[in-house]
């Protein structure tokens, strides 16, 4: 599903963000990525839906060599990911049915088709009875179930999540939490960076944390193993 083979990442600068990791995630898996700040989480994270492309090394992710993908075809890979990202990323003039409604639009499905795949998603988060408001008139917590919706409309066969809880009061991030579980239930593979002590200590997943671009702990049912 999603392996990484001595994978480094060096920008221009000098800094070597990603310093040889080895890697396999397999599809059904819920995984925590965790780290202290700057050990090269979301440069990991980044990489696996080619924000980012690695100095050197192979990424196979549903089967696709993302390290040497061409920029043309980035896109039609997208197809296959979910991205949940910690700012929301909502277009602000567009209604929270819009904003989810436009992942399919995008790649030309069938209008009748995205009426309904919209709706059951909104369902899913809770917010049907909101499909016509804006994002400035939601809550952090909603306007992240309309991101999350938004990743999942498509069917993909991975959601890869970075910090999706960051703004979030811890009431919400448990909400945020619960849906994630259920669409990891529904058999999608969910990778997640994270700095929520607390989810990861409760809610238990595979654990693999980085520090110095590199993979210390690979642990199922791991701890978070950091003070916040």
């Amino acid at each position: 599903m999603i392996e990484m083979q001595e994978v480094f990442k060096k920008y221009p600068n000098g800094v070597t963000a990603i310093n040889g990791i080895d890697v396999k995630i397999n599809q059904g898996e819920f995984v925590y990525v965790v780290g202290p700040s700057g050990a090269g989480k979301s440069t990991f994270i980044k990489m696996m839906y080619r924000e980012e492309v690695p100095t050197s090394g192979t990424i196979t992710m549903t089967g696709v060599n993302v390290a040497k993908l061409k920029a043309k075809k980035v896109p039609h890979f997208r197809r296959n990911l979910g991205v949940v990202f910690q700012d929301f990323k909502l277009l602000p003039m567009l209604t929270v049915y819009e904003n989810v409604a436009f992942a399919l639009e995008v790649i030309e499905v069938h209008p009748k088709v995205i009426k309904k795949r919209v709706m059951e998603v909104l369902d899913l988060v809770n917010l049907k009875h909101k499909a016509r408001m804006l994002p400035t008139e939601l809550s952090g917590g909603e306007q992240q179930r309309v991101s999350i919706a938004r990743s999942i409309v498509n069917t993909p066969k991975i959601v890869i999540a970075d910090e999706p809880t960051g703004n979030l009061d811890p009431e919400t991030s448990w909400e945020i939490m619960n849906i994630f579980k259920e669409i990891n239930n529904r058999g999608t593979t969910i990778v997640m960076a994270t700095h929520n002590r607390e989810i990861v200590n409760t809610i238990k997943h595979r654990v693999i944390a980085i520090e110095g671009g590199k993979i210390v702990r690979d642990e199922q049912r791991g701890e978070y193993g950091y003070e916040n």
